[in-house]
């Protein structure tokens, strides 16, 4: 199928691996120009010289939790040309009692989560208005209508994006520029296998049985049971990025985990 994104230039943050860059391979494979984000040198390097026999692809690498920095991958990718499409990918998780979350957890969590996708849009967005053309892409997850209790910092983060998205595309109204989100389920990410190899090494227990009881015991409504794969996710948001009929919409794919019809 041809998303009509040949030459189309395209911004993902947080692409140097896992579902940025699984995002990013499938861009370049639509024939997008692609600018590869990653927090350090050595992370946008490996991800340019993995990606580049795909087609053109930059790199830069840099800290989105800081707005000096965010500022110099805006103005890295303006230098290539307008940006077509956006997307705000850059996040993190962790496990953590919810009575152990001190202000500074909070703000750190809001400050990546939230604010990285803040700071890249009230830039890119405006441009895309003037242009009357543009997709921003947001990151949520299925914690976002779905609160862990293990991860609710993350939860809350994921929460606030799918609000960030949805004003954001009211903004867009009688344009060509469409704002949604993304909410993937829980996703086989070399982050996640990493901590269910902790996990697995804590309990001293074979990793496979450990990712099995995570679906048996604490994702029991998921209907795949089993973990998303990044290139999964990475053709949706494409796809959803390249239709323009969808904007301001929450789109999901989480495996079925949550019990709802809409």
């Amino acid at each position: 199928m041809d998303l009509g994104l040949k030459d189309k230039l395209v911004l993902v943050t947080g692409s140097g691996s896992g579902i940025g860059k699984a995002t990013a391979k499938t861009y370049m494979k639509e024939g997008a120009r692609l600018i590869v984000h990653g927090l350090t040198e050595a992370e946008v390097i490996s991800c340019v010289d993995d990606l580049s026999s795909l087609g053109d692809v930059k790199g830069f690498a840099g800290d989105l939790a800081k707005t000096d920095e965010a500022n110099g991958l805006a103005d890295f990718a303006k230098s290539h040309g307008n940006l077509d499409i956006l997307i705000n990918n850059v996040g993190i998780f962790s496990v953590k009692p919810f009575d152990e979350l001190t202000d500074e957890d909070w703000m750190h969590y809001f400050n990546i989560n939230v604010l990285s996708a803040v700071r890249m849009s009230r830039i890119f967005l405006p441009e895309m208005l003037e242009r009357g053309t543009g997709s921003i892409i947001n990151m949520a997850s299925e914690a976002a209508v779905k609160p862990l209790p293990q991860m609710v910092h993350y939860s809350v983060t994921k929460t606030a994006i799918l609000g960030l998205t949805r004003g954001m595309a009211e903004l867009t109204k009688g344009t060509k520029v469409r704002v949604n989100s993304i909410l993937p389920g829980p996703t086989w990410t070399e982050g996640v296998e990493a901590y269910f190899d902790g996990l697995a090494n804590q309990k001293n227990e074979p990793l496979d049985k450990i990712v099995n009881n995570y679906f048996k015991f604490d994702e029991p409504t998921s209907l795949i049971q089993r973990f998303v794969q990044p290139d999964e996710v990475a053709r949706m948001i494409v796809t959803i990025s390249a239709s323009t009929a969808s904007n301001g919409a929450a789109h999901r794919i989480e495996g079925g985990i949550v019990r709802n019809i809409l």
